[in-house]
């Protein structure tokens, strides 16, 4: 096993060797700036993303799809940016933003970095109706987290694809996806670091707050973190593990799907809230699918 000093080391390598490949466009970096700016407008929005007509037409499509069942048909990005409000506008462009970076085929006749990237979708989107069934008002920051919680996989996949590859074959996958052995574990054989590090430190490379390194380093040990800080991290835990559960695909980080008390606690989320959720789930997901175009 890698020393910390050395994981470190093998991170802060990745992330310089795949600089030149995962990077964020210029124009997302820009919006994730104007919103995280206390001093910005609707107005500042509006004028950053009418440059791009691309993405203008995404943010236009999402609006109007189910997933935010808002009424009517709304045509212009201001109407749509006054609507949903800067935060849930920045998730869009951000996730249209890394939906390319997770354009990289199959890795084994059971994975492909789409696999990877609908599991993402399908959690940011669990997150969210977390988020709204507990009231915890951070439905748009929860979005996010869920989108960005498996990153690390991406920073695998870009730095040493093989790598990658051998990690899965080693694991063993079943017919349902899941695996024989720890995925954490044998990422810290194969790669000398596990996905989790390599996601936090491509969040910290990108300049996003805090909480979304926190999440990608430790939606798999959400309780390893200081008590201010777990509600993100638990609920990308929970909601990692019902989407594995209720809808598949990719699930190849959990030997088993356990709700633990204390993770649970920590939200306040009780057993048959927990049931409640799953049934509300799969609606919910397809909703969802509007972000995957």
């Amino acid at each position: 096993m890698s020393t910390q000093a050395e994981q470190e080391q093998i991170v802060a390598s990745a992330i310089r060797e795949i600089s030149h490949i995962a990077t964020l466009p210029e124009i997302t970096l820009k919006i994730v700036e104007l919103v995280e700016d206390p001093k910005s407008t609707a107005q500042d929005l509006h004028k950053v993303i009418n440059n791009d007509p691309a993405l203008s037409s995404r943010i236009l499509k999402v609006v109007n799809s189910s997933f935010y069942g808002l009424p009517g048909q709304i045509g212009s990005i201001n109407r749509a940016i006054v609507m949903l409000g800067l935060n849930a506008v920045k998730n869009i462009a951000i996730a249209a933003s890394l939906a390319k970076l997770f354009r990289g085929g199959e890795l084994t006749n059971q994975v492909s970095a789409k696999d990877i990237w609908e599991h993402s979708i399908a959690v940011a989107a669990t997150m969210k109706l977390l988020a709204d069934r507990l009231k915890l008002g951070l439905a748009d920051e929860a979005f996010l987290a869920g989108l960005m919680h498996d990153i690390g996989l991406i920073v695998e996949m870009q730095f040493d694809r093989n790598k990658l590859i051998d990690v899965f074959q080693a694991i063993g996958l079943d017919g349902d996806g899941a695996p024989c052995l720890d995925m954490l574990e044998t990422e810290q054989q194969v790669f000398g670091a596990n996905h989790q590090q390599f996601g936090a430190a491509l969040c910290e490379k990108w300049k996003f707050p805090r909480n979304f390194a926190i999440v990608a380093g430790h939606h798999h040990d959400p309780l390893a973190v200081a008590k201010e800080n777990r509600r993100l991290p638990c609920m990308a835990f929970i909601a990692d593990r019902l989407v594995s559960e209720v809808k598949g695909g990719f699930r190849a980080d959990f030997v088993e799907l356990t709700y633990p008390n204390d993770v649970l606690d920590e939200l306040g989320l009780s057993l048959t809230a927990l049931d409640t959720l799953k049934q509300e789930l799969p609606s919910h997901l397809d909703d969802a699918s509007a972000l995957l175009s």
